[in-house]
Order: structure tokens, then C-alpha cells, then sequence
């Protein structure tokens, strides 16, 4: 049961592991490295891993259920969770429950006081803090944080070093490696020594992201593993069961993290490869016992298990998009359960051929169509193809989306129809007064904020506009309320000034 908690509740008092020890004379001491890793987190080895707006804490039980052992929050931006309330505690005070531990908090941050002060309202709701290191998505390039900070070893050994004094929680780290393994041991070794007691190494370059994911290095974890002397966790190749096996056998990790192949198949870490459909009704039955789980995170979790069923009923896809509630996501879901229990009691000759291992309705993972050769793209044939398509771009100017930037043309791909040509556009005629396009049907010709002063000086009615001046003064005349008949029509007489109560008088009236 989850138990919704306010700011100044202490959460230490849930059921939770150990964090500290007596160190005699009744001082706690705040465990480290291995001891926090075998205590705290009872050496777990199964770990889900911090994915924004993804690893919530309905989708954390589901994958506890199903054999995960420590799981991260989604990153939380240090700045936000110091400054708003209302974000702590929809992305970790209402997410409090006895089923969600050990747990651990990451934050991305490029302050040292910033990060601490975040870290401190943080630290009752979880058994340690994590600072994100390794995103390399654009928004961190442009916050200046996660994979963005690894140059600036300065900076983090402050940030560690005070994050170690001051919590009450050991400070742990989430990182990329280098192209070259020294570098990267030399990165692992700074981090150790400014106070980071666990290391998680994503085995990918800042670069390595997108369609230029390609494959992670488990040398260079195996690298830092044996150059360090806190826990390890690796990150990075993780599909099956079966790899994690062989990553913590061939790089002596603590334990091993998964991203995408648990958000595909929260079973990974029991090694079953349930039906899509017993997975998403698991899921959304934890969401409705554990509320409130914002509908975007849900509609996004569907879209993971049933990405390759999806590729084939597209337009349960589009609906799915459209669900509105959970019970919409509930239908969708149940149309899919029956198609492909439909498709499964056929023959194989008449099922769908996906090209994958398993049916399309076994939870699998997606495997991204393999990058580019890098190398050769960064050659003389890059630039060789780079000088032909402009000595082309500048010879063949016949095509209307030549001239236009990247953004034009997807409006127009959008929009056939759409002009982008000042001359072609339409010309408006301009408002009498301030050359603004005047109003089509303005009784005035004039645009709407010169007309408004217009009609309110005359007394007069634009409907063109939807202005009612002379209209309103009408009711107002008719309502008998200083009004006078004259020829038939009535007209607005003004009545005549109340007396004026004298100064002191006014102001006991104020």
C-alpha cells in the first residue's frame, strides 16, 4: 500500500534496509562501497534503471515482481526539486511504499549546492542518491548536465565530495565511458576518491546514442571494475537473461542494469518471455492500486510492450494514441489481447511474418537497425558527397522546397498546400489608421484595436469584431435607469452628479 507523505514526514521510518551503523560511542556511521552494497541494498545484482517518466513506481513494483532487486527514480532535475514543491512530491513524496525498497534517487545537477540541497530533501525517501552522469540527450547539452559534465573533473569532485559530507545516504554515480579505457579508469579513480561509493558504468560514448547506439563496451567496464575498490554495476548489451549472466562474468561486476530490454520485457530478470498482454494487465492493475500515474507514462509503457504488435494493427496504434483515460488504455489493450489470441489459434501459414524470433505478442526485445559505418562517413566520401549534393543544390533550382529550411519542408510535407513565398501570399488590405491588416467585414476598415477605440468613442457597433457599445447602451437606456423617450427612440441621458460628501466623510467611507 503506498502511504502518501508530506515533506517534513520522516520516510526513514518506513520499513527499509540498514543505512548506518554504530560506530561506538553511539555515533552512526554512514555505510560504504561494499558494505552499503551488500547491507543496504542486499547485494543486489538485478537493477532497473533510472529512465525519465518511465521508471515510476507502479512500473518499479511490476519489475520487483518479476525478479528486479534495486531499482532507481527517473533522473529529477536538482533545480526544479529544490524550488517547487509540488514537483517533489509528485515525483517522490506520493511514491512512497514499504514494496519499493531499496530504491535509489537520481538527480542531474551542474551545482554543488544545488545538488546537496536537492540531495537533503531527498534523502528520507531513499537509501542513496545518484548523480546522473551519463545522459546524453540534447537537453542535457543544453541544462549543461548528465554526460555533458564529464570534462569537468574539478566541478564533480567538489560536488561528490560535498554530497559525501553532507548526507546522511552514500552519493553514488551513473557514467559513460571514454573512447580511450585509461581515461575512462582515470574518470572511474577521481569519482572514487572525491566520495562516490558505487559505480554505474554505462559502456557507450557520449556519441553513442540514437542510430549511432551501436553495441556498449563491456572492456571498458571490466576496466573500471578491477581499478576501483567500490561495487560496479554494468549498463549497456542487456536483452536477455542470459547476458546478464555472461556480463557479470566477463567484466566481475556487482550486478547489472537494464534500460530498454526490462521496459520491453519486465520479465527479463526471471528469463521468462511472458505474452504482451499478461504483462500490460499486470501493469495496469498495479496503476490502479498504486495512484495517481500520470496517463502519459502508462499510454508510453503500452507502446514499449506492444511495439512490435503495434507495427501490425495500426490502428489500434492510432487509438491507443487517443485514449483519454485509463479505461480507454484498458480497451485498446483488451482489442489487442483478442486479435492475438485470434491470430495464435490459426495455422502458422496464415499468421503475420515479422522477421523476429518469437511472435509478435512475446514480450522481446527491439533491436535497432545497426548505425552507419561512422568512419566513413566522416571520410572523403562524406565530404566528396557533401560537395556534390551543393554543386547539385546550386545547378538544379527548380524544385519549390530547395530554398526552404528543414522545418518548412515538414510543414509542407504536412501541408502541401501551404506557401512560404512573400509574393505568392495573399496581400491584405491595411488598416486606415495603423497599417495593421484591417478587419474583412470592420465597418470602420480598420483592424480590430483601432476599431474598438472608434466604437467606444462613437457610442457605435462593430459586429464584424463582436463590439457592442451602441447595443449595450440601448439596454441600458430601456431599462428605465436615467433613460427618456424622444420621437418614439429612446436616448441615454446623463443624470445628474450625486453631491460630493465632504474630504473626511469620503474617507470613512473608504
Amino acid at each position: 500500500m503506498v502511504r502518501k507523505v508530506d515533506s517534513s514526514t520522516d520516510a526513514s521510518s518506513c520499513d527499509a534496509p540498514p543505512r548506518a551503523r554504530c560506530g561506538g560511542c553511539g555515533v552512526m556511521e554512514k555505510l560504504q562501497g561494499f558494505e552499503f552494497w551488500r547491507e543496504t541494498l542486499q547485494s543486489a545484482q538485478y537493477i532497473i534503471a533510472p529512465m525519465v517518466e518511465q521508471s515510476e513506481l507502479a512500473w518499479r513494483l511490476l519489475s520487483r515482481k518479476h525478479g528486479a532487486q534495486l531499482c532507481y527514480t527517473p533522473m529529477l532535475h536538482a533545480q526544479v526539486f529544490l524550488r517547487d514543491a509540488n514537483y517533489r512530491r509528485e515525483n517522490l513524496y506520493n511514491e512512497v511504499s514499504s514494496e519499493d525498497r531499496p530504491l535509489i534517487t537520481q538527480f542531474c545537477a551542474n551545482d554543488p549546492e544545488v545538488f546537496v540541497q536537492a540531495a537533503l530533501l531527498a534523502q528520507n525517501y531513499c537509501d542513496a542518491i545518484d548523480l546522473n552522469l551519463g545522459c546524453p540527450q540534447m537537453i542535457a547539452k543544453r541544462g549543461h548536465y548528465g554526460v555533458f559534465l564529464q570534462d569537468e573533473w574539478e566541478l564533480l569532485e567538489r560536488m561528490i565530495k560535498l554530497a559525501n559530507e553532507k548526507l546522511l545516504v552514500p552519493v553514488t554515480c551513473k557514467i559513460r565511458v571514454f573512447p580511450e579505457v585509461e581515461k575512462t579508469v582515470k574518470y572511474a579513480k577521481m569519482l572514487e576518491k572525491a566520495g562516490c561509493q558505487l559505480l554505474t558504468v554505462h559502456g557507450r560514448t557520449k556519441d553513442q546514442k540514437g542510430a549511432l547506439t551501436g553495441v556498449a563496451s563491456w572492456e571498458h567496464i571490466k576496466a573500471v571494475r578491477e581499478a576501483v575498490n567500490i561495487p560496479v554495476f554494468a549498463n549497456g548489451n542487456i536483452q536477455h537473461l542470459s547476458d546478464v549472466q555472461r556480463c557479470m562474468e566477463e567484466t566481475g561486476v556487482q550486478g547489472v542494469m537494464s534500460a530498454e530490454g526490462n521496459l520491453h520485457n519486465p520479465a527479463l530478470f526471471e528469463g521468462r518471455s511472458p505474452p504482451v498482454w499478461e504483462m500490460a494487465e499486470e501493469y495496469l492493475e498495479v496503476v490502479q492500486k498504486h495512484p495517481p500515474c500520470t496517463l502519459s507514462f502508462v499510454r508510453a509503457h503500452l507502446f514499449k510492450l506492444w511495439h512490435h504488435t503495434l507495427q501490425i494493427h495500426q490502428d489500434l496504434r492510432e487509438e491507443l494514441a487517443k485514449a483519454k483515460n485509463l479505461a480507454g488504455i484498458e480497451e485498446v489493450n483488451r482489442q489487442l489481447k483478442q486479435r492475438c489470441q485470434k491470430e495464435m489459434a490459426k495455422e502458422e501459414s496464415e499468421r503475420h511474418h515479422t522477421g523476429l524470433p518469437l511472435p509478435h505478442w512475446i514480450c522481446q526485445p527491439y533491436v535497432r537497425p545497426a548505425p552507419k559505418d561512422p568512419g566513413r562517413e566522416n571520410g572523403q566520401k562524406a565530404l566528396q558527397m557533401k560537395a556534390v549534393s551543393m554543386k547539385r543544390a546550386l545547378e538544379d533550382s527548380d524544385s519549390p522546397n530547395d530554398s526552404l529550411s528543414k522545418n518548412k519542408q515538414k510543414k509542407k510535407a504536412r501541408n502541401p498546400h501551404k506557401n512560404f513565398c512573400p509574393e505568392l501570399k495573399p496581400k491584405y488590405i491595411k488598416c486606415e489608421q495603423c497599417g495593421n491588416p484591417k478587419g474583412n467585414k470592420c465597418v470602420f476598415n480598420l483592424c480590430r484595436g483601432c476599431c474598438k477605440k472608434k466604437a467606444y468613442k462613437e457610442v457605435a457597433d462593430c459586429p464584424s469584431h463582436g463590439l457592442r457599445f451602441k447595443t449595450k447602451a440601448q439596454k441600458q437606456g430601456s431599462s428605465g435607469v436615467g433613460s427618456g423617450q424622444i420621437n418614439g427612440s429612446s436616448s441615454v441621458q446623463t443624470e445628474p452628479c450625486a453631491t460630493v460628501p465632504d474630504q473626511p466623510a469620503a474617507q470613512a467611507l473608504a
